[in-house]
């Protein structure tokens, strides 16, 4: 069972504004057919919650986060 979001209720789970997700994630990291559809060919959209959930963990696992030390040696997060 996948769970459909609008705009409004994903920008509430994600801490985003919906401006925001409209304007700048959708169509970029958020692709129809993947993250979202257009139920009945219409205007409006719902997001499927655990495919971004699960694309948001999995980028966060993927980024190597590197801190380079006075010494010259990196410390990874």
């Amino acid at each position: 069972m996948q769970t459909y979001l609008t705009t409004e209720q994903l920008a509430t789970r994600i801490h985003y504004e919906p401006r925001t997700i409209r304007n700048n994630l959708k169509d970029t990291v958020l692709l129809e057919g993947v993250h979202y559809f257009r139920p009945f060919g219409g205007r409006k959209i719902l997001y499927i919650w655990e495919h971004i959930e699960r694309d948001m963990h999995q980028g966060a696992a993927e980024r190597d986060i590197s801190i380079p030390m006075a010494s010259g040696a990196v410390c990874h997060g």
